[in-house]
């Protein structure tokens, strides 16, 4: 495929987070001789040649592993166990104040959009109703369509000048961040609010998106500011919560704020904690599994609360989340043993029109990347979606033809007469002149006989393009609600011609039950989740019995698509050449070894080393290494150094910041000893070496590591199969793991080694590494 020039769009802000301090260094072994041509680019503008089969040396990886150094192991000596047990207790309570914040910025998306949305509607139906007798419906459609993209080009604004990480739905990024890859900004405030603003605008825009990928996005960030106790942006620590900050911590709740997400979204807990285990976390434990189960039930709870009070009937807590597929009856969705194959077939053809949609997605994307990188050329694609989608919509529902009687029961929220007799109205409508959830609804539930099969047909191709085309837009938009969408309309399809090839003409097949089929084998052919989207599916529709044709449904559709092409979050993480770790090491690596895959020369550090050493070290822009190996020479003899710990860069600038040298140790005595607490008041955003003042009488005084590095880091030999690194590193959620030699040190392990090699069309295949 040929490379691509693009500016970064998951962190177009690279070069300004440089200034700020958090900045993503890369990691070892970026100093191979191949990368050197970058220097000569340094004065012009960041232009990356972009391309999947590259790996970019930008992102950093989290440190899950916790350091044991000498002040954590007094630290914990001095904690008593009542110390432990309040550890505990504010872990629920963060937990608790997790799902409860998710639950309510998903109240306030449902609420503003309904709001919103009926206003619109409202108007764009008067006006039609008003020139349908008089004629001159086009001034009806500029209506709709001035509407649709006003409000997207607030939403496209936002995120394009603002905080172009808000773009999408958020999912690859948040799984990227629970695999342990430092994705800059993803979970600052600003990306939340302006994810929460963004997706209202498109939502009430009437782009062909829906507001439920984000809201698993919102959830992490709210998780990632609250368990810290402080906001950095706001510069305001409330000075709790202090012991959680650190990745090890902020990882697990971030993936508590992912299932809170999904369980505010589709009112499906169990879902939501099985999201995060499937999609996320690669550290697992039964007390954390428990914990995300309390915020995802505590996300619902708030949710249903408040959505109770606005329809004035506090207290009942029937429905449970955003997306409400309504409650599918168990006697009118019974289903016998000959229509499993029928399902199944329905999953193939998911999965073959999840892989199209992937496939037309993923050259949009690399089309978007090449030539609509400039904010405001992003800004006018967005509108320009709008405009198409409303005219679409508009040109459909005046040329269809298909009308319903309107029944004393009818459950249209905006039905539109237009041509159709008095008493009657358009199902085109019903399904283009809604919200995307709404029409889910009335395609699950409505009586057989409300929709005409070309009407369904018509909808289900415009409505997968235009799906498809905003799809990756500078909007913040999720992908679950269209695919579902798209699907429950070919499954209704479905659903009334087998009913119509029967001459009984009995409606043994249901329509409402082929489209409820129909959403799983789409989503599950774009998205290829399988056991949480069962769930999650099995969860909204409140009705068990569809679990074993769901998953059987989902299996097929992911079989199916996985033979033509990946799923669309890890086709956009792969775009963004993340180093991304799947569960396994590819199937035939086992001949390599870590001497094959390690980054050499290791640059170490000596126990006791000169601080001007250590200044010129982090000062090197050619390396800027995150992790040095300290090495201890035996006295008297001349064998090489041996392995004695492991420090970090930004343990090493703390130290530097409070000027920890042995000479002034000596000279005053009254020196506080440094503690963990300082390096957690740091944390996350490092000061960079360029800011902190080392004099010259300085840099001569020398600096001892022996109580801040950790003095067991994890090692392996360097005969070592590259699955057993693999296994170890992906476990232990490592972000160094030297490799020795009878403990000399000879090379360094980090993400970007492993993920070099994946299984190719053409076995074992290894990815170029860029600087970019």
């Amino acid at each position: 495929m040929a490379n691509i020039t693009k500016k970064v769009s998951w962190s177009s802000r690279a070069d300004e987070s440089g200034a700020t301090g958090e900045g993503t260094p890369l990691l070892n072994g970026s100093e191979q001789p191949r990368h050197s041509r970058q220097d000569s680019l340094r004065g012009r503008p960041k232009e990356i040649p972009h391309n999947e089969k590259l790996l970019s040396l930008k992102f950093e990886s989290l440190d899950y592993d916790n350091i044991e150094n000498q002040l954590f192991l007094e630290e914990e000596r001095r904690m008593s166990y009542m110390g432990f047990r309040c550890l505990e207790i504010s872990r629920w309570v963060v937990c608790g104040l997790i799902g409860f914040l998710t639950g309510l910025i998903a109240c306030f998306i449902d609420i503003v959009v309904e709001e919103l949305a009926g206003i619109k509607y409202q108007v764009v139906k008067e006006n039609i109703e008003r020139f349908t007798e008089v004629g001159g419906l086009s001034i009806s459609l500029i209506l709709w369509a001035v509407l649709n993209s006003a409000f997207v080009m607030v939403g496209a604004i936002i995120v394009a000048f603002f905080e172009p990480i808000a773009a999408g739905s958020g999912i690859p990024q948040i799984k990227c961040y629970l695999n342990g890859v430092k994705i800059p900004r993803v979970v600052r405030l600003k990306t939340l609010v302006v994810k929460v603003c963004g997706v209202i605008c498109s939502v009430v825009g009437g782009l062909a998106v829906g507001k439920e990928g984000p809201m698993i996005h919102s959830g992490a960030v709210v998780a990632a500011g609250v368990s810290q106790g402080r906001s950095t942006s706001l510069k305001r620590d409330f000075k709790i919560f202090e012991y959680f900050r650190r990745d090890t911590e902020k990882r697990d709740f971030v993936s508590a704020g992912a299932a809170a997400g999904v369980s505010a979204a589709f009112g499906a807990p169990v879902g939501g904690v099985l999201f995060s285990l499937e999609e996320g976390a690669s550290f697992w434990n039964q007390m954390l599994t428990w914990r995300i189960f309390f915020a995802s039930m505590i996300s619902t709870f708030t949710l249903n609360f408040f959505l109770s009070i606005y329809h004035n009937n506090p207290g009942d807590l029937s429905n449970p989340g955003l997306i409400n597929f309504g409650r599918f009856e168990s006697d009118s969705v019974a289903y016998n043993l000959y229509e499993i194959p029928l399902f199944i077939a329905m999953g193939a053809i998911g999965g073959l029109l999840g892989a199209l949609f992937n496939v037309l997605n993923y050259w949009l994307t690399i089309f978007r990347i090449r030539y609509v990188h400039r904010p405001c050329l992003q800004v006018m694609e967005a509108m320009l979606v709008a405009a198409v989608t409303a005219t679409v919509s508009f040109t459909m529902i005046y040329f269809s033809n298909d009308c319903q009687p309107l029944g004393p029961e009818h459950t249209e929220e905006y039905p539109l007469q237009l041509f159709c007799a008095d008493g009657e109205y358009n199902s085109m409508a019903t399904a283009f002149f809604n919200t995307p959830e709404r029409s889910v609804r009335s395609l699950f539930h409505n009586q057989p006989g409300t929709y005409n099969p070309l009407t369904l047909g018509l909808f289900t191709l415009t409505y997968f393009f235009l799906a498809c085309w905003t799809y990756g837009l500078a909007v913040s938009a999720g992908v679950f609600i269209p695919s579902l969408l798209i699907g429950a309309a070919w499954g209704r399809l479905c659903g009334i011609l087998l009913a119509s090839i029967t001459s009984t003409g009995s409606i043994w097949a249901d329509p409402g039950k082929y489209a409820l089929i129909g959403a799983a084998a789409q989503l599950g052919g774009i998205v290829r989740m399988t056991l949480s989207l069962t769930v999650i599916m099995v969860e909204a529709t409140g009705n068990v019995t569809y679990g074993l044709p769901i998953m059987l449904v989902l299996m097929t559709a992911k079989i199916v698509g996985d033979y033509f092409v990946e799923g669309l979050y890890d086709i956009h993480i792969k775009l963004q050449s993340v180093p991304f770790l799947h569960w396994e090491a590819p199937a035939t690596s086992h001949w390599l070894t870590a001497r094959e895959v390690m980054s050499s020369p290791v640059t170490c550090l000596n126990r006791i080393e000169k601080v001007g050493t250590i200044v010129d070290i982090l000062s090197n822009t050619s390396t800027n290494h995150n992790g040095f190996p300290v090495v201890m020479q035996v006295t008297g003899s001349d064998e090489p150094a041996k392995l004695c710990g492991l420090i970090l860069r930004s343990q090493l600038i703390v130290l530097l910041k409070h000027k920890v040298f042995v000479e002034l140790a000596r000279s005053r005595l009254t020196q506080r000893k440094l503690q963990l607490k300082d390096f957690r008041d740091a944390y996350p955003r490092f000061p960079p070496i360029q800011s902190i003042h080392v004099s010259q009488d300085e840099r001569e005084c020398m600096m001892d590591l022996t109580e801040f590095m950790n003095a067991t880091p994890y090692t392996v030999l360097q005969e070592t199969s590259l699955p057993r690194v693999f296994k170890l590193f992906r476990a232990l959620g490592l972000r160094h793991l030297v490799v020795v030699d009878d403990n000399r040190v000879v090379g360094l392990v980090t993400r970007k080694d492993l993920a070099r090699y994946h299984l190719g069309k053409h076995g074992l295949e290894e990815l170029q590494l860029a600087q970019t």
